[in-house]
């Protein structure tokens, strides 16, 4: 095998949360790119018909599947969906997400909890679900954020202790689940990209955050995507419980 031949997935079936819109899209196309199949869950199960178009559109297969993250029989069924309509489970991009920015101090425990709730408990029952089904040799790539590395100038305590949790959590079951399952797991903590999210921020933030950003820019979903393929291929294989800061250089800072 190749270089580049590493990096294909073809013959491998993906799951994508999230997949409604935003980078879940991007990340769902790009494997697609890359080879493989996709099952893909969010909760807005009527926008996933673009990402299933998008999908074929590059010649492969997906089916769509609607789905909580918050809820794990949603998550079992999500995992089983893979298994039932194609034979076999071989990653999981753990994407799904919410992001709020309230004042500490004026936060209630409903919405701190449901931050927490999606973000990191969510990836939590992904990730159970899905390697109870999972080929020796998967990968699961669970996106953090460099929020849960740094800060950014927002009150945004629920999604920073979510996003930092991810990292913890990543770590854990990669030490869990390498031996006794050969299953790689790693995160993405991505910068600062144009998606539905950033869509809700102040007017001028993200070019204010540009100029604390190295590079001097935001980022181009394909440049996260394509840092998605590499963990979920065997050019990743070597990689477990690492979490890869895609932003541009804002955590060095």
């Amino acid at each position: 095998m190749n270089v580049t031949d590493r990096f294909r997935l073809d013959g491998r079936v993906a799951v994508v949360t999230g997949a409604s819109s935003g980078l879940g899209v991007a990340f769902a196309e790009g494997l697609a790119q890359a080879g493989a199949d996709l099952v893909l869950g969010a909760r807005r199960a009527d926008r996933m018909a673009e990402t299933v178009r998008l999908v074929e559109a590059a010649g492969r297969r997906a089916v769509a599947v609607p789905t909580d993250v918050t809820r794990p029989e949603d998550c079992r069924a999500l995992a089983q969906a893979a298994v039932d309509g194609f034979g076999r489970l071989d990653v999981l991009v753990n994407n799904a997400g919410v992001g709020t920015a309230v004042p500490a101090l004026k936060e209630t425990p409903e919405q701190f909890t449901e931050v927490v709730d999606i973000n990191l408990n969510g990836s939590y029952w992904m990730a159970q679900a899905c390697a109870a089904l999972m080929e020796p040799g998967s990968s699961i790539v669970n996106i953090s954020s460099v929020l849960g590395l740094t800060t950014a100038s927002l009150p945004q305590a629920a999604y920073s202790a979510s996003k930092a949790g991810i990292v913890g959590l990543t770590r854990d079951l990669a030490q869990q689940w390498a031996s006794r399952r050969d299953i790689r797991v790693n995160a993405i903590a991505p910068g600062f990209f144009a998606s539905e999210m950033t869509d809700q921020y102040p007017d001028g933030y993200l070019e204010r955050m540009a100029e604390r950003i190295p590079m001097g820019r935001t980022g181009d979903p394909a440049e996260l995507t394509a840092a998605v393929v590499f963990l979920a291929s065997t050019a990743g294989g070597y990689l477990t419980g690492q979490t890869i800061a895609v932003d541009g250089g804002l955590t060095i800072t």
